[in-house]
C-alpha cells in the first residue's frame, strides 16, 4: 500500500481524535436528560420555601430595584413582565413542569427550551441568590436544546421506535459545545487559583470554615493540617488537570475513569461545602461523558444523529459567543469591558464564562446576623428563626442560616453594586417575622450586619460592618436620633467596635467566590 502523505496521516488522526472526544452515546444523553429534568423539578420545589421573600412583588427582590442594578435591557426575563407575585409564581411552575417533562422525554425539545427560558427567568429574578452553579445549569440546558435527549429511553423514542431509526451516537457542533463547556468550568477555576491565596497552602482551610463556605465536616477537614495540605493541591490540579486529561485522553477505558473521578471530587464538594446544587449540577453535567462500554450491548444496528445546518450555524454562534466570554475572563482582557455587541450577546443566551469560583480566599473569617429588638424588649436574630443574639461567629456560621440562597444572598450584600437590595430585603425579612408573630414578639427595629476578622496578619480587630436597616434611615437622617434613642431604652450598651478599614473592607468585599 502506498504510504499516505504527511498531511493526510495527521487529518486523519485529528478526525480520529475529534470523534473520540466528542462523539457522545445516546444512552447517556438519556441519563444526563433525566438528571436535568429531576435537578429543574428538585431547584423549583426548593425555592417555594421562600417565595413570598424571594418572588413576591413586595420582596426582597422588587422588580423596580432589579431594573436598577441590571441596568441593560439584553438581561432579559419573562418574570420581568408583570410585576406580580402570581406572575412570578407561574414562571416558576413552568420550570417545574418543563422539568418533569424532560426527565419523561416527553415532547424533548419543547421541553429543553422551555425548561431554559423558565430556568433563566428564575435567575435573574433571583439574581443575588444566584450560584455559579445556577449559571452552569442554565448554560447545560442551552447545548441540550440542540442535542436529540429524547432519542433514547423516553416517552419521544417509545411513539417513534416504529419509524425512525434507533439513535446510537451524536457528534455534532451541540455535543462538542457540551464537552468544551465542562472543559471550561474547571479550567477556569483551576486558573483562578493560580495566585498567592492558593500557593500559601491555607486557602482551602478557609474556605472550608462554617464562616466562609464549609459544611462542619469541610470545617474539621480544614483544621486538619494533614488532610487539608494534600486536598488543597489535590483541588488545584485536579481542575487544571480534569480539563486536560477530558481532551487529551479520549480513550472510552481512560475516559470512564475521569468521568468517575469528577463525580467522586463533586461529592466531596457536596459533603464538606454548603454551594446548594452546585456539587449535584456537577455530578450531572458528567454524565452525557459515560462511555459506551458502560451500557448493555445491542444486538440491533444503531445510527448517529448530527445536527440541521440551521441548528448547527446557530449553535456554532452561540459558541463563539462562549468561547469569547472564557477568553476575556482568564486573560488580562478581563480588566477590560467587552465590546458591547459582543456582551449583549452573551446576556441574550445567557452564557457569561466566568468560573473563577474560590479564586481568592483571604484569610479571614466572615459572619452575619439579624440584629431585631423585639417589642418585649429581646434582642434575637431574625436571620435565624429568632435565636437570641451572637454578635460575633454565631454558631454554626453561614450553615446556620435557613438555606444556600440565604447564605449567597446575605455574602455579597455588602457589595456596594448588590446593596441596593439592603432597604427591601431587611424590610421584607421584618414583614415575615411580624406576620408569623404575636403582638409582644413584633420587630420594632432590624439590622442586618455583617462581620469579618483576620485570621492571620493584621491586628486581629473585629470589623461589624452596618448593611441594612429597617425602619429605614432617609436620606436626611430624619428618625435616626428616635431610633437610636429607642434602641438604647430596650437594650443593654454594646461594646464598641473599630471601624472598618475602607480598603480592606473593598477588598475583602471583592474577593468573595462566584458560588
Amino acid at each position: 500500500m502506498p504510504e499516505l502523505h504527511p498531511a493526510r496521516r495527521l487529518g486523519g488522526l485529528l478526525g480520529q481524535w475529534l470523534a473520540a472526544t466528542f462523539t457522545l452515546d445516546a444512552r447517556s444523553l438519556a441519563v444526563y436528560r433525566i438528571g436535568l429534568g429531576v435537578i429543574l423539578t428538585a431547584d423549583c420545589l426548593l425555592r417555594t420555601r421562600d417565595f413570598r421573600l424571594m418572588f413576591a412583588a413586595d420582596g426582597m427582590f422588587p422588580l423596580e430595584t432589579l431594573h436598577r442594578y441590571y441596568a441593560d435591557a439584553t438581561l432579559w426575563s419573562l418574570a420581568f413582565a408583570v410585576d406580580a407575585s402570581w406572575w412570578s409564581g407561574a414562571v416558576l411552575a413552568l420550570q417545574g413542569i418543563a422539568g418533569v417533562a424532560l426527565a419523561f422525554g416527553y415532547r424533548t425539545r419543547a421541553a429543553t427550551i422551555l425548561a431554559w427560558v423558565a430556568l433563566v427567568s428564575v435567575i435573574r429574578r433571583t439574581s443575588p441568590a444566584t450560584n455559579a452553579g445556577d449559571i452552569w445549569f442554565a448554560c447545560q440546558l442551552f447545548w441540550s436544546m440542540f442535542l436529540p435527549l429524547g432519542a433514547r429511553w423516553s416517552v419521544d423514542a417509545c411513539r417513534t421506535e416504529d419509524r425512525e431509526p434507533v439513535v446510537g451516537t451524536v457528534r455534532s457542533v451541540a455535543s462538542t459545545a457540551l464537552v468544551l463547556q465542562l472543559a471550561a468550568v474547571y479550567l477556569g477555576a483551576g486558573l483562578a487559583k493560580c495566585n498567592p491565596s492558593w500557593f500559601a497552602g491555607d486557602a482551602l482551610t478557609h474556605a472550608l470554615s462554617v464562616h466562609d463556605h464549609g459544611t462542619p465536616l469541610g470545617m474539621l477537614l480544614g483544621e486538619t493540617p494533614w488532610i487539608a495540605r494534600p486536598l488543597q493541591w489535590g483541588v488545584l490540579l485536579g481542575e487544571m488537570g480534569l480539563p486536560l486529561m477530558l481532551l487529551a485522553l479520549p480513550s472510552p477505558r481512560i475516559r470512564g475513569g475521569i468521568v468517575a473521578l469528577a463525580i467522586a471530587f463533586h461529592i466531596a464538594i457536596w459533603m464538606t461545602m454548603t454551594v446548594g446544587l452546585f456539587a449535584v449540577i456537577g455530578i450531572v453535567a458528567w454524565l452525557p461523558l459515560i462511555p459506551g462500554w458502560a451500557w448493555p450491548a445491542e444486538r440491533a444496528a444503531a445510527s448517529s444523529a448530527g445536527l440541521a445546518p440551521p441548528a448547527a450555524w446557530a449553535c456554532g454562534l452561540a459558541g463563539v459567543l462562549a468561547l469569547a466570554s472564557f477568553v476575556h475572563q482568564v486573560t488580562p482582557l478581563a480588566a477590560r469591558r467587552l465590546p458591547r455587541p459582543l456582551a449583549a450577546g452573551i446576556n441574550l443566551f445567557c452564557l457569561p464564562q466566568e468560573w473563577a469560583m474560590f479564586g481568592g480566599v483571604p484569610p479571614q473569617e466572615q459572619w452575619v446576623y439579624g440584629r431585631g429588638i423585639l417589642a418585649d424588649g429581646s434582642v434575637v436574630d431574625l436571620l435565624r428563626d429568632g435565636r437570641p443574639l451572637e454578635r460575633e461567629r454565631p454558631a454554626g456560621g453561614f450553615t446556620s442560616l435557613p438555606h444556600h440562597r440565604w447564605h449567597k444572598f446575605l455574602w455579597v450584600l455588602p457589595r456596594p453594586h448588590v446593596n441596593v437590595f439592603a432597604e427591601p430585603a431587611a424590610a421584607a425579612i421584618a414583614r415575615a417575622w411580624n406576620a408569623s408573630q404575636p403582638a409582644s414578639r413584633q420587630v420594632v427595629t432590624f439590622e442586618i450586619r455583617f462581620g469579618r476578622q483576620p485570621v492571620r496578619g493584621g491586628d486581629g480587630t473585629v470589623q461589624d460592618m452596618l448593611v441594612a436597616t429597617w425602619p429605614a434611615r432617609s436620606a436626611s437622617g430624619a428618625g435616626n436620633l428616635e431610633r437610636f434613642l429607642e434602641l438604647d431604652r430596650r437594650t443593654p450598651p454594646i461594646p464598641p467596635v473599630a471601624p472598618a478599614d475602607p480598603a480592606a473592607s473593598a477588598a475583602a468585599a471583592a474577593a468573595g467566590p462566584a458560588g
